[in-house]
């Protein structure tokens, strides 16, 4: 997520150029006159808005959605570049890569990702990251290169290819260099942070809790990617068998969660808490939390719903008054796992299956 620490007039006019609103439309969102934004317009980083405004700038971007974020970062990296894109040869100008559709394909193939439709999402992508190299690039362009090769770490964490030359770890470490390339701190912090992510799902606990600890107070990330790290240090101290600080740990990011008003991460930071509580035995209050997961969470996409079902029947596994029940959600979790190819979520389930009551699986983030 991007993030200004001083806005100008060139920041608010990106901004309204993202979020694709008219100046009069841009002066309602924000609730400011339009001759306001007309100025900001006019003289753009020789203008700067009032503190309280600045705020109100602040607060707008952050409830921008990602596809108006991702048209922010690539407006705000070209502030950077156009002196010199503007001295290249036209034969050789980054624009004929027609940026504008890539980014076009980015935002269509964040949306297949989100409902687990791999195959699509695989396509737009590297129909554009074949047919370039990082050399013929300008920042826009590299911009779009480095999202790209992320988000197809994301496609390549979720179907379980983890580590190898066409893995996730590849893309993730290819995307890394190129953001800090490009110096954009906030999003080398969020590929570290999906890095820590692939050391947990490898088992390789202690080096991802160490990793999910730094970033919990690493100024890079927003308040939210913090909290998250949180969360994750107590899935990690919760897979290594210390279940009590593991809930403790958690709490805090679950109360962090709640004063962002972030429903679906405090949601999800239940389903985890309930998924400790019930490696510590404690199947009573494993039980309401994963209840109050389910009632508050929205499982939109299939890996949510797999997530919740594999967690609930992990729990109901453990008591033999309710383990039928937890056999048959565990099969319904696995039916939709297998349907839309989430390799690393069926491994978790035969393992959780295989282990009856036994250590926790290794559930992905």
């Amino acid at each position: 997520m991007a993030t200004i620490h001083r806005w100008t007039g060139l920041e608010a006019r990106a901004l309204r150029s993202a979020l694709r609103m008219s100046v009069r439309a841009f002066a309602e969102h924000l609730g400011v006159a339009v001759n306001t934004v007309s100025k900001w317009e006019k003289l753009l980083g020789s203008t700067q808005p009032k503190p309280d405004t600045q705020a109100i700038l602040d607060t707008a971007l952050a409830r921008a959605d990602a596809p108006a974020h991702h048209r922010f970062e690539i407006l705000m990296s070209e502030l950077g570049s156009s002196v010199r894109a503007a001295a290249r040869h036209a034969a050789d100008e980054p624009e004929t890569w027609e940026h504008e559709s890539w980014a076009d394909d980015l935002d269509r193939a964040v949306t297949a990702a989100a409902r687990q439709n791999f195959a699509f999402a695989e396509r737009l992508l590297t129909r554009r990251l074949r047919r370039v190299t990082c050399t013929q690039l300008d920042d826009r362009g590299l911009y779009l290169f480095a999202r790209s090769t992320s988000l197809l770490g994301d496609l390549k964490r979720d179907q379980g290819a983890l580590s190898g030359p066409s893995s996730a770890q590849h893309s993730y470490v290819t995307s890394r260099a190129v953001f800090a390339q490009l110096g954009i701190p906030r999003r080398v912090a969020q590929i570290d942070l999906s890095l820590a992510v692939l050391m947990e799902m490898t088992s390789r606990l202690d080096a991802a809790a160490l990793q999910y600890d730094a970033l919990a107070v690493d100024d890079r990330l927003s308040r939210r990617d913090r909290a998250r790290a949180r969360l994750w240090v107590g899935t990690t101290l919760s897979k290594d068998g210390d279940h009590d600080y593991a809930t403790r740990v958690m709490w805090a990011a679950t109360h962090e969660f709640e004063a962002l008003d972030e429903p679906e991460d405090w949601s999800l930071a239940h389903q985890k808490l309930a998924l400790a509580r019930r490696g510590a035995g404690d199947l009573g209050t494993a039980q309401q939390l994963i209840d109050t997961a389910r009632a508050s969470g929205t499982a939109e996409s299939p890996m949510q719903r797999v997530r919740l079902d594999t967690a609930h029947g992990h729990i109901l596994l453990s008591d033999t008054a309710t383990r039928d029940d937890g056999l048959r959600v565990l099969d319904q979790a696995r039916r939709t796992a297998a349907r839309y190819g989430l390799v690393h979520q069926l491994r978790s389930i035969d393992e959780i299956k295989a282990d009856g009551s036994g250590p926790i699986g290794l559930l992905r983030k």
